[in-house]
């Protein structure tokens, strides 16, 4: 993950924050962070906005760019530090040519993320021969996959009708589709009307979709101190949410924006999400030495878009996860 613009395509939207972000420069004790519309970002708001960075001496800019292809086109050429995205989305740009590795991981989808279908099908088995509005080449895709492949499926039995999330849900509503795979508000505005059902949420799913902040290497490598800033804020905005929650949804809310700027509509969002802790951080990533469990979500992703995009991906764990800042 990510909350309808998670993985849009606005593209004039995004070309303005873009331009923005492209007068920054990188320099010590400033990061720069491009992401999508997604409440497992608003822990970095938090941080910002409470002075856990500032107190460090570090100095975050927090970009929204609302299509992964342009935050990572930023970093890429220097003019963004990094990004806050799902493992499986920025895998796909890890290159030779373009290093960047995963310091600190954010969140994961627990039920904000769903398919839903018509009331005759009760199971995943029962999507095959079915148009399924999806969108293609997003985490979205990724997900259907995963669950496909547990049934003994693939895409390739179902129809695939290449939507964004927000119009397959309303595509599904409409009745144009028997199914669709949608996100968080969508999923409880079709329990509301009582169209259809949702067969299966991310909260079957857990550690599948997760979201992390990867930072360019020449970044992590020169500016260890600011890593290492950023990561500790993070961690204790997190703390601050257990014990403040209300506190804390009212200063994402704010700092987040868009369809999450009702701190009740944040906090709403926030129970489709497990924001992660130090502890979990490093159990996922791992620790010097030893593989994290998303290992196998970096192996999964791998096999699943060589698969749907007919290229071979063979991104390591090693290129992809640094994890000298989770281990106190």
């Amino acid at each position: 993950m990510k909350k309808p613009l998670r993985h849009h395509i606005v593209r004039s939207f995004a070309a303005t924050a873009l331009a923005a972000c492209m007068t920054a420069t990188a320099q010590a004790g400033t990061l720069s962070i491009g992401h999508t519309t997604w409440v497992g970002y608003g822990t970095l708001y938090l941080a910002r906005d409470l002075g856990y960075f500032k107190d460090a001496g570090l100095d975050v800019e927090l970009t929204v760019i609302e299509e992964a292809s342009m935050y990572m086109a930023a970093q890429a050429s220097g003019q963004l530090s990094g990004s806050a995205s799902t493992i499986d989305e920025i895998l796909k740009y890890r290159s030779n040519g373009f290093c960047f590795k995963a310091v600190a991981a954010l969140d994961e989808s627990y039920g904000g993320d769903g398919i839903v279908v018509s009331d005759d099908i009760d199971d995943i088995s029962g999507l095959k021969g079915k148009s399924v509005a999806v969108n293609e080449g997003s985490v979205s895709q990724f997900w259907l996959s995963y669950l496909l492949k547990n049934a003994g499926m693939s895409m390739a039995d179902i129809k695939v009708q290449n939507m964004t999330a927000d119009d397959a849900a309303t595509a599904f509503i409409a009745g144009r589709v028997p199914a669709a795979v949608t996100w968080e508000p969508n999923l409880t505005a079709i329990r509301q009307k009582g169209v259809g059902k949702v067969l299966v949420d991310s909260s079957s799913t857990p550690g599948v979709i997760v979201d992390v902040v990867a930072l360019s290497c020449d970044v992590i490598e020169e500016q260890p101190e600011d890593v290492k800033a950023l990561v500790s804020g993070l961690y204790k905005a997190v703390e601050y949410t257990k014990t403040h929650p209300e506190e804390a949804y009212a200063i994402m809310a704010k700092g987040v924006g868009g369809y999450l700027s009702k701190p009740e509509d944040l906090a709403e969002a926030a129970q489709g999400v497990k924001f992660y802790d130090q502890s979990m951080s490093e159990k996922l990533l791992g620790t010097p030495g030893q593989q994290g469990d998303i290992a196998g979500i970096i192996s999964l992703a791998n096999e699943t878009w060589s698969l749907l995009q007919g290229k071979a991906y063979e991104v390591s764990y090693e290129d992809l996860i640094d994890t000298r800042f989770v281990t106190p």
